[in-house]
């Protein structure tokens, strides 16, 4: 059989070339036919399921955020629909170059597109960059800066930040401009100089942000929130180009009136290394792109409002292409939270403080250069110089952008005045710190006495003077401290007696003497002050002084910069000189459209806080000014930030709840009743007023001596009149003067005890950031009338004042009242205040006694002249600083009667008590319905009834 089919193939078939090629093409054809159907017909649903498969994602969906409502139901905080444009770092690239060039590219393409639209990329990168091209950081000092750097650097706790040898530098150092260096530079982004240098920072925000994603598998990256419906068909029309991009339905937070309610509420943010490190022991869900509440309600209630995240697997094929979704878990949205706060009443309290505020400014500006105090707080004026200079210092008027471009002209003649002025600074001062001349530091003009002080001050900031290395008692030292010494004199003897670290600014001194050293150090100062942002605004000021840079330009650039809503007339007559910068200064805050928070001078800043007197319900929390936490929330602005805070009206500060100052005489109501509960006076115990208390070695004299003096009264009398003579006698037998065994110690025991009673030696439980007030620890006759070291917050005043509206009843105090389902409508949790103790340490007739005192105070005080609301209360007046006004408290309750409402305001350096009881009888008058929302609001400044005087 073998050898006859070998003969039909030698024979018969392979007889010719052509006919072996056939045979073997046909078997060729049969194989591949039969791969083919094997391929497409037996194993091809496997195979096509395995192509369109190839990716699994678990995907989380992120919750509905709860809303935030007012004690009303009126709405606070709540979501809006909004897309983003978002960016996976997925694409196949040829080698780390490949991808830096081709992402660069791709963001810069996007970038360029949305802002076309009116569109912006997401900004809470650590550093921000002026139009000029400067870089500083958004915080510039504390935990949350080393948390940045250690982020830069790859590190997980800011304690592995180290001297990094390839770089060259100290991580936990590393400037704003190493930074940037070392992210735009080959080690990182490697962003190309053909993009101009705002470019290159934005690519950089947004590739540092993937970076931050890197770890996280299918983590997309949010490139720009909230954009304009051009820029979704500008992504979703290029997809196939635009690499990872993608559009992502998503929810935005916003807030209503937000600059009242700021402090309470707060704002979310995108999580923080070290919120998810925190958060991950406990949650495996957590992702590095979560929203979070970051301060606030927002914060404390998180768990409340943020639900529960759902989930699905999402399948995609090769090319990022989404196939199928399955394994679906709907997410639950947050539950909503409801403040004890009332809405109108905040806005109302808020309203009535920032015109009090303005009306004390405006009453104290006056058309001079300068002013230098005559040791009287109450007499400190406000130089309208001060007030142009205050547009600059307080960054209302943004000096990076007299370099654009674009500039102005008023732009570029202010720039050309600050140059000419800069020029000739730094002229004089190179003559003056060379180090065989020099001019003793009193006989230096004002001037270049701020500029020898800020060279030092800047040198220990910077950390090369070190000040804990200098000996107080050294002659040198003493000179120049009593201003007999110049300012290279006292230099050079500090390098001499190695108080200034020369290796921080001298990379080789093995072989440098002390000139040598001191040459280079002014060379290190002079060139770090020329880009120096606090030095510039100090040679602003002394341009500003010296009319190089007029009143009427920097007025006209608040419109020329939109600080100030566009009017051509007013800004054409302020450069043609028909309308004054003074009046026009004064016009602008009479109106509240230049406001006390703005300019940051004294006084700049208040705080508020309104309690039911008979539920302990805080009904408002106010502290001024607020800010606009919608430019928080989602993604961070971080020029807005940086603007926040660098203000020296401290807006991110809340004033109500962490500012402590002396309570002044307000704090009379403690020693009244410290002196009545120890029977060291009774109800109609009588003390001679006689000015000068002679009995410590102080002898403190009572406020209204040596005019007059208060003669004989009783403590209600004492309290109408705020008697120093009367509660220094209290405090001075509380400390057993009055038995001849005087003692410090057990003075202060018996009013520390009592303070704590009315809950003023601790937190009053708000759910917000709070300082804990600290009552007097030494000279009791001095604490008797709220002097000493007593340090209060206004929120703790609130409380300590509705104990005694209601005669005794402390409370633990909440800013919640409920949360509930909103899909059930079922109330999830409960709050309300709690009693914290009961003051029995007083009678009925004794705590009439008191309340008669106190209706007395407010029959006397002029702001309550105009209301038919029978208040009581007490005023008080706190020096901290004979260079600054006084601080001007008021805590009152009304009706006197029956009490609803108690009251505590503070507005810091606000000169005399009387301009914060000006606050409190708006508040009560609106409560009471004397006034509308719209009456306060409507109303500017007060030009007429802002005081000074001090009687209390």
């Amino acid at each position: 059989m073998f050898e006859q089919i070998k003969d039909f193939l030698t024979n018969r078939i392979f007889t010719s070339r052509l006919r072996v090629l056939t045979a073997v093409m046909v078997l060729l054809a049969g194989i591949l036919i039969t791969r083919l159907f094997v391929l497409q017909i037996v194993r091809g649903a496997d195979y096509q399921e395995n192509y369109d498969l190839t990716v699994e994602k678990d995907e989380t969906i992120a919750a509905t955020r709860g809303n935030i409502y007012d004690c009303n139901g009126k709405l606070l905080a709540y979501n809006e629909l909004a897309y983003a444009i978002t960016i996976e770092d997925n694409g196949t690239y040829e080698n780390r170059k490949d991808r830096n060039k081709k992402m660069n590219q791709e963001i810069s393409d996007i970038i360029t597109h949305i802002e076309a639209n009116g569109d912006s990329i997401d900004n809470n990168f650590g550093i921000t960059r002026s139009s000029s091209g400067q870089y500083s950081f958004v915080n510039d000092s504390g935990t949350a800066l080393q948390r940045f750097r250690a982020d830069v650097f790859g590190h997980a706790s800011i304690d592995d930040l180290e001297y990094n040898d390839k770089l060259g530098f100290d991580e936990a150092e590393a400037t704003p401009d190493q930074i940037m260096d070392y992210l735009m530079g080959e080690e990182r982004y490697n962003i190309s100089d053909k993009y101009d240098g705002e470019m290159r920072y934005k690519i950089c925000i947004v590739r540092y942000n993937i970076g931050q994603n890197s770890y996280q598998k299918y983590i997309a990256t949010t490139i720009a929130s909230n954009v304009s419906d051009e820029s979704v068909a500008y992504i979703k029309e290029n997809s196939n180009e635009l690499t990872g991009v993608d559009i992502k339905e998503t929810s935005i937070r916003k807030y209503v009136d937000s600059e009242y309610f700021a402090h309470i509420i707060g704002y979310t943010g995108t999580i923080s290394t070290d919120e998810y490190n925190e958060k991950k022991k406990d949650d495996d869900s957590v992702e590095l792109t979560d929203v979070v509440g970051k301060s606030g309600i927002e914060q404390v209630m998180n768990d409340y409002l943020s639900g529960t995240k759902g989930k699905q697997k999402l399948y995609v094929d090769s090319v990022g292409n989404l196939i199928q979704v399955s394994d679906y878990e709907e997410p639950e949205s947050g539950d909503d939270v409801y403040l004890s706060i009332d809405k109108d009443l905040q806005e109302a309290t808020y309203r009535a403080l920032e015109k009090e505020i303005a009306s004390i400014v405006y009453s104290k500006i006056a058309n001079i250069k300068t002013y230098h105090t005559t040791g009287e707080e109450s007499d400190i004026m406000i130089p309208v110089y001060d007030v142009y200079h205050s547009f600059i210092n307080n960054n209302l008027i943004d000096t990076s952008k007299f370099s654009d471009a674009d500039a102005t002209d008023t732009e570029r003649s202010v720039k050309s005045a600050y140059d000419k002025k800069t020029a000739d600074v730094f002229s004089q001062l190179q003559s003056q710190l060379k180090p065989t001349t020099g001019t003793v530091y009193k006989d230096l003009s004002e001037e270049y006495q701020d500029y020898a002080t800020y060279i030092v001050t800047y040198l220990k900031k910077q950390g090369i003077f070190d000040k804990d290395a200098i000996d107080a008692s050294d002659e040198m030292q003493t000179k120049w401290t009593s201003e007999s010494l110049s300012v290279n004199e006292y230099l050079l003897y500090a390098i001499e007696q190695n108080w200034i670290d020369i290796t921080k600014y001298a990379k080789d001194t093995k072989y440098v003497d002390t000139d040598e050293l001191y040459g280079l150090l002014i060379d290190y100062v002079l060139d770090q002050l020329q880009t120096d942002a606090s030095f510039e605004k100090l040679v602003y000021k002394y341009a500003i002084q010296q009319d190089m840079i007029s009143g009427n330009q920097l007025c006209a650039l608040l419109y020329e910069q939109g600080v100030l809503p566009e009017d051509d007339t007013t800004h054409d007559a302020l450069l043609s000189g028909r309308i004054s910068a003074y009046s026009f200064v004064l016009d602008k805050i009479k109106n509240l459209e230049i406001t006390p928070g703005q300019l940051g001078l004294d006084p700049c800043s208040g705080s508020a806080v309104v309690i039911d007197s008979k539920t302990g319900e805080v009904l408002a929390c106010v502290s001024y000014p607020g800010y606009d936490n919608n430019k928080l929330a989602n993604s961070v602005d971080s020029t807005y930030y940086a603007y926040l805070t660098n203000s020296k009206s401290e807006p991110l500060y809340n004033h109500a709840t962490q500012q402590k100052t002396a309570p002044g005489s307000t704090y009379k109501i403690v020693s009244a009743t410290a002196g009545l509960a120890e029977n060291v006076i009774t109800t109609s115990t009588q003390i001679l007023d006689q000015g000068k208390f002679e009995k410590v070695s102080n002898k403190p004299e009572c406020w209204i001596y040596p005019r007059s003096t208060h003669g004989l009264i009783n403590v209600a009398e004492a309290l109408r009149f705020s008697c120093n003579y009367f509660f220094y006698e209290v405090g001075y037998d509380l400390a057993g003067g009055n038995s001849n065994n005087y003692n410090d110690s057990q003075g202060i025991e018996k009013l520390a005890k009592y303070a704590s009673m009315y809950g003023l030696d601790s937190k009053t439980g708000v759910e917000i950031d709070e300082s804990t007030p600290t009552p007097a620890t030494e000279f009791p006759v001095m604490a008797a009338i709220g002097q000493s070291d007593n340090n209060f917050t206004t929120i703790s005043l609130a409380r300590y004042i509705t104990a005694v509206s209601n005669r005794g009843t402390v409370y633990d105090l909440t800013l919640l009242d409920h949360v509930e389902d909103p899909a059930s409508g079922e109330t999830v949790a409960t709050y309300s205040p709690a009693v914290k103790n009961q003051i029995t340490a007083l009678t009925d007739s004794e705590w009439s006694t008191l309340n008669s005192g106190l209706r007395m105070v407010v029959e006397d005080l002029s702001a309550f002249k105009g209301t038919s609301v029978a208040a009581a209360g007490k005023t008080g007046t706190a020096q901290e600083s004979l260079l600054r006004p006084n601080h001007a408290l008021f805590v009152g309750y009304a009706p006197y009667t029956d009490p609803e409402i108690a009251v505590a305001t503070r507005i810091a350096h606000g000169y005399g008590s009387s301009n914060a009881s000006v606050v409190a009888a708006e508040i009560m008058s609106y409560y009471f319905g004397e006034k509308t929302l719209e009456n306060i609001a409507e109303s500017g400044a007060n030009t007429e009834t802002t005081t000074n005087s001090v009687t209390d």
